[in-house]
């Protein structure tokens, strides 16, 4: 039976903590139980774990190459694994799987995250007396018994299977896409995608654990349902990205919004494409005298593809809320449902210390794990912070509510973006002004001459009467100068008021271009 994931990776901890990994170099069934008990608690949500026979291991690292195990011992361990997993209560079985790496066979045997949890392991395998049952859970890179107050967190856990690992009893296995699962098990390079096509679908979905119940009655997983289903926002109402973009202000009405559905990981995927390709921005600015330019982004993309994948990480799949980015002229938003877990205390989350106790979405991590799409071990925030310092960037912003209602980070952009963005808004303005000054070219004969005169000197209504060769101010008068004014091309002296009596009319640089334009016109 092959795994879903890379041996190589899974060994060498590239793909999965190594709290998460337990080696051993011979088989010995009581440390077996014990750890399989464990991880089958997964007390903090990890997903489970390994436990992988015939290495060797220093320092919570494996030794390589292999010590290996004999084709005969491999078949012993398998036949008393399965009256071993008997005696856990309630009975487990995980999955086991023979491997031939670096020239030697081992075995791995894989331990999800169990549905039936908290269990129970015997302390004592000897048959010579009746041994106590007790909880076993895993410390950092330890099994161990769990305290008395660890067996209360542990019963408290009782049917609280993460959302992600429940079973969905309103679809069926065929609303599982076989394209999709092994596309995800060709780029993980996994085994299991060479016998992919040869195995029975139902087969192939048990040893993913997407799926579980019995024959008759085969269900999918959330998890399963939201990797490799083509509509996962339809059966998950609003699992889904949408990107925001305000052009003119959160005010404003010119807006941009673009929306990503599928498979969440490939949401993930065109999401990061579109802001790299669409919104992220290289700037070099040349010092004098110095020979290397300076780079910078307007936000560096680790900060971008590390919060976005955070989110659709540990956010809830059951509250009927996308994750949404909002980009403003000066920063990015990243809001998602609910907020951080609540043993992460106010002030280490203001500082970017976000170490949850325990994961809100076990399975969904382990595929992300498997993709590189995120590594898991509560580094994702301080490569945002490391980013942001290392492009020069202030520091990102984090913020909830008390009751963690909701989680938003905000990216600000790099001061030399911005002022550059600046620069280029007031350039486009001017030039548009320009543009319109341009346009006011058509003048008629009497607005002409009320610009001629207003361009030698400000003139009076009376005085600019006399100039046009009236008595009195006409209606054809008043409505040039009206024309004039409305167009920005003259202006009162006293616009406080306007029937100041010593009101004059004076040109302004928009009217003295457009005097000039039209004068040239008039020549040409």
């Amino acid at each position: 039976m092959a795994l879903p994931i890379n041996i190589s990776e899974l060994i060498n901890g590239h793909i999965v903590e190594w709290e998460r990994i337990e080696f051993k170099k011979g088989w010995n069934p009581e440390d077996v139980i014990h750890t399989i008990c464990a991880f089958a608690n997964d007390f903090n949500n990890w997903g489970g774990g390994y436990i992988i026979i015939g290495i060797e291991e220093k320092d919570n690292r494996p030794l390589l190459p292999p010590k290996g195990l004999s084709k005969s011992e491999i078949h012993n361990i398998q036949k008393e694994l399965l009256s071993l997993c008997r005696r856990i209560n309630p009975p487990y079985f995980p999955i086991a799987e023979p491997v031939y790496y670096e020239s030697k066979s081992i075995l791995i045997i894989w331990i999800p995250g169990g549905q039936n949890r908290p269990y129970k392991a015997p302390k004592s395998l000897s048959k010579n007396r009746e041994s106590n049952y007790y909880y076993y859970i895993r410390r950092f890179n330890n099994t161990v018994r769990a305290t008395l107050d660890e067996e209360r967190e542990l019963l408290s856990l009782t049917a609280k299977i993460p959302y992600d690992d429940r079973i969905n009893h309103s679809y069926t296995i065929n609303d599982l896409k076989l394209p999709l699962i092994q596309d995800f098990l060709k780029e993980t390079n996994s085994d299991l995608y060479n016998i992919s096509s040869n195995i029975s679908f139902e087969q192939l979905c048990r040893q993913m654990a997407i799926i579980n119940g019995p024959d008759e009655d085969i269900k999918p997983k959330n998890v399963g349902l939201l990797f490799f289903n083509d509509h996962p926002e339809k059966i998950f109402y609003k699992s889904q990205i949408e990107i925001v973009i305000f052009r003119d202000g959160v005010a404003g009405n010119n807006l941009t919004e673009k929306i990503f559905e599928g498979p969440i990981h490939y949401q993930v995927r065109n999401a990061l494409n579109f802001l790299r390709n669409e919104i992220i921005k290289e700037y070099i600015h040349k010092v004098p005298y110095q020979a290397e330019a300076i780079r910078f982004f307007n936000y560096p993309y680790v900060a971008i593809e590390e919060i976005l994948v955070n989110a659709i990480y540990h956010r809830s799949y059951e509250i009927q809320e996308p994750v949404e980015i909002r980009i403003h002229k000066d920063k990015i938003e990243v809001l998602s449902f609910p907020g951080p877990d609540r043993s992460i205390k106010e002030e280490d989350l203001k500082k970017g210390y976000l170490v949850a106790r325990r994961y809100r979405n076990r399975k969904i991590g382990g595929f992300l794990k498997e993709l590189k799409l995120t590594e898991g071990r509560s580094t994702g925030i301080p490569k945002v912070i490391k980013s942001m310092k290392d492009n020069g960037s202030p520091p990102p912003i984090f913020k909830t509510d008390k009751e963690r209602t909701y989680f938003l980070v905000t990216l600000p952009i790099h001061k030399g973006a911005l002022k550059e963005l600046e620069a280029q808004e007031k350039a486009h303005v001017e030039a548009h002004e320009e543009a319109q000054e341009e346009a006011y070219v058509e003048l008629t004969k009497t607005e002409w001459k009320i610009l001629k005169e207003c361009s030698i000197t400000p003139i009076s209504s009376k005085e600019l009467t006399g100039k046009l060769g009236h008595l009195t101010l006409s209606g054809n008068v008043k409505k040039a100068i009206s024309n004039l004014i409305e167009r920005g091309l003259i202006v009162y002296t006293v616009p406080d008021k306007p029937r100041s009596k010593n009101q004059r009319y004076r040109i302004t640089n928009k009217g003295k271009k457009t005097f000039e334009k039209y004068r040239e016109n008039k020549a040409s």
